[in-house]
């Protein structure tokens, strides 16, 4: 019978090395896509949109931010979805338009749109800008919108030195009252910072600006409460661009207003990146001593290993499990005993019994922890035996080994973990929703005092941001901007925090390199 000879497979790449190559190419395709995505919806945002006068075959006339066209369901032709704004006169800021029952559309460029800090944007023509007089007489459009933006920016002056002073002087002023209410040179110079803000807060107040409609319905708007003003079919594009970047660095250094739908996320920014770090420093230490422990101290027996296995089932666990955890265990267990030891006189109100800062690194260095240890683990296994050999043969001890070869060799992959930890954490929602995230927290938890990082407030996250926004805003249409912007605000925090860790990898791989050959 004659034997089948099997022939070796070709030593060509073949078809599996194109399948492989589709495979990355298709998925830095889909990155690609996804940060597309949410950059230019994101970051389209900010740009001053073209403002359109429609008018209807019914005789109504609109104003409006064109948003999208759909095509109508079971019939011909398509609808288009206008931002009107006007909330306030309408009691809605969106409106469908069949496109088959426009007369005409134009860009009138005296339309003005103003941000306010109540109602949304208004849409409409300018028609006075002053004290509050009955007999004020309206001036030209040139003119009135020139007093708007002198009007404007002293607001926003009178209103700087509101928050310098409370922030500076009443605060600390308030503070020195209630540790010691009988210290009368406090509340005489506390009256005077009242009577201050009094005087700011009435000259603030003092005007208003006249808006109309486009259908000609007139509104008297406290100038207090105009936040920004601009005209977008008059602007160019310079114009448009400065316009853009200011409100990119608004979006960046402010606070949310409008439940979370409009505003700033300085504060969630500040809270996702700082937790990030105190996860980093907490995790780090305990990792490296376990993984330490377990590779180079432990005897490899059959409960090293189940420790081991134990270990990476831990990678698993879903995180809102690890957020149950901290919530009984960090939450009202060690931190109701703290309240209990340390701040008895401010109870039933908790201090460190409630969700915060500290509650949340923890947790969220518990959800990491196993990937620090399985990263760190596999670098120290890596290291040659002859290294260790070397250096006890030159008479070093085996702690001065650890620490002085073996340690520094393996650094890159203690930053690989970190790394790891820091993608895992940053993007983290449903434990934070347990043990400290809150909805809003426009006060940052480091200030000028003592002990100036405050671990028991609570704090703002992006990711939670991006949750509560999308799904418990009044208006789902008019979030979905701050949504994207936020994600991709997320996705550039994690790159950073990511990159920092992958340069001091590099360091430190690079200063190592010659050791850390493999054997």
């Amino acid at each position: 019978m004659k034997r089948r000879i099997r022939r070796p497979l070709p030593r060509s790449e073949g078809p599996w090395a194109w399948l492989t190559a589709g495979s990355v190419a298709v998925s830095l395709l889909m990155l690609g896509g996804l940060l597309l995505l949410i950059s230019v919806r994101g970051l389209g945002h900010f740009w001053p949109a073209p403002v359109t006068l429609v008018e209807l075959e019914d005789g109504r006339a609109i104003a409006g931010r064109a948003v999208r066209e759909l095509p109508l369901v079971g019939q011909a032709g398509s609808e288009r979805l206008y931002f009107t704004g006007n909330r306030d006169l309408d009691g809605r800021v969106w409106e469908w338009v069949p496109v088959s029952t426009i007369a005409s559309q134009e860009r009138p460029v005296d339309l003005v749109v103003l941000e306010r800090r109540r109602y949304g944007d208004f849409i409409g023509r300018l028609v006075s800008v002053g004290p509050i007089e009955p007999t004020a007489h309206p001036l030209d459009q040139k003119a009135v919108w020139s007093r708007l933006q002198a009007r404007l920016q002293a607001q926003m002056t009178l209103r700087d030195e509101r928050d310098r002073i409370e922030r500076d002087t009443l605060r600390p002023l308030v503070q020195r009252v209630e540790a010691n209410p009988s210290d009368r040179e406090a509340r005489e110079a506390l009256a005077d910072v009242n009577e201050t803000l009094r005087a700011l807060q009435a000259a603030m107040h003092g005007e208003v600006v006249i808006i109309e409609s486009v259908d000609g319905r007139r509104l008297e708007q406290p100038l207090d409460e105009v936040l920004h003003a601009w005209r977008p079919n008059a602007m160019s594009t310079v114009e448009k661009m400065m316009a853009w970047g200011q409100g990119v660095w608004r979006f960046l250094s402010e606070g949310p207003r409008d439940v979370n739908a409009s505003g700033g996320v300085w504060p969630a920014i500040f809270g996702t990146v700082l937790m990030v770090v105190l996860m980093s420093l907490l995790v780090t230490p305990f990792g490296v001593l376990a993984a330490i422990y377990l590779n180079e101290v432990a005897h490899q027996g059959r409960m090293i290993h189940l420790v081991r296995i134990a270990v990476r089932n831990l990678a698993g666990v879903p995180s809102i499990v690890y957020g149950v955890f901290g919530l009984g265990v960090f939450v009202y267990g060690i931190g109701s005993s703290l309240d209990e030891w340390f701040f008895n006189d401010a109870l039933p109100s908790p201090t460190f019994g409630t969700g915060g800062l500290l509650w949340a690194s923890l947790t969220l260095a518990l959800l990491t922890l196993p990937v620090v240890i399985v990263a760190t683990e596999e670098g120290l296994a890596r290291i040659p035996a002859e290294q260790r050999e070397g250096a006890l043969a030159l008479g070093a001890t085996r702690l001065e080994t650890l620490t002085r070869v073996v340690l520094p060799m393996a650094l890159p992959a203690m930053l690989t973990g970190v790394i790891l930890a820091i993608a895992r954490a940053a993007g983290e929602v449903a434990p934070l929703m347990l043990v400290g995230v809150a909805k809003l927290a426009p006060q940052v938890p480091v200030d000028g005092e003592f002990p100036f990082l405050h671990l028991e407030r609570k704090f703002m996250h992006l990711g939670y941001h991006i949750y509560d926004t999308a799904f418990h805003g009044n208006d789902v249409q008019a979030a979905l901007p701050v949504v994207y912007a936020t994600a991709l605000l997320l996705v550039l925090v994690i790159l950073l925090l990511n990159l920092t860790a992958i340069l001091l990898r590099h360091y430190f791989r690079a200063r190592h390199g010659v050791l850390a050959r493999q054997p």
